[in-house]
């Protein structure tokens, strides 16, 4: 008899279930973040290393099981492309921009004070659409059009990206310690959005 009949409370999850019970929710969200972080190191493989994020956690929600280091590693295999990798260069862009944002800040320019808080803005929502992106390609390949048209669809779901990323950005400035374990609870967002966003769907027909 296998481990997870003999243990099915501490092994297995209801198909479907994002939110597992115990801690076993929070060791996945641990394991996934540390695993984007190591396959995040250079940088252009970011948005591979999330997308296996997503990935990871959504087969882990859909089939009761918890997280296993060989399944995120098979989805970033399959998700390592020469177009992702061209996106692997849009986040060094965006901390580009928060160095500006934050010299705007600082200084007395005509302006700053417009400019600072539009660029705010403007990083929240280019995360919220790249982790949008990244949620989709769990089934796909990467696409920022089809997370840019989802985040467009469902406000309120981006709202919540743009909030999780906002508050990960205040941990990652006031406890750099916990930068490593980031990933992994901005992931389960975009994934636990992208989810909720599936099964709402058929429930939103247009009316004729």
């Amino acid at each position: 008899m296998s481990q997870v009949t003999d243990h099915p409370a501490r092994r297995r999850r209801e198909p479907g279930e994002v939110f597992g019970s115990g801690f076993t929710l929070f060791a996945d969200m641990l394991l996934v973040g540390l695993l984007t972080s190591l396959a995040s190191v250079p940088v252009v493989t970011a948005p591979a290393a999330f997308a296996a994020a997503s990935a990871t956690l959504r087969g882990s929600a859909e089939d009761g099981l918890p997280v296993k280091a060989g399944a995120y590693a098979a989805h970033l295999r399959a998700g390592l492309s020469a177009g992702s990798l061209v996106r692997g260069l849009l986040p060094p862009l965006l901390a580009v921009l928060v160095v500006v944002d934050t010299g705007l800040l600082r200084s007395a320019l005509p302006g700053a004070h417009v400019m600072a808080p539009a660029l705010v803005l403007l990083v929240l929502g280019a995360a919220a659409v790249g982790l949008r992106a990244t949620a989709v390609a769990a089934p796909r390949r990467l696409s920022l059009r089809e997370g840019l048209l989802r985040s467009v669809a469902d406000p309120r779901g981006t709202l919540l990206l743009a909030g999780a990323a906002l508050l990960a950005g205040l941990l990652a400035w006031s406890m750099p310690l916990l930068v490593p374990l980031l990933p992994g609870p901005l992931a389960f967002a975009a994934t636990a959005v992208d989810m909720r966003s599936m099964r709402a769907a058929p429930r939103e027909r247009p009316r004729r």
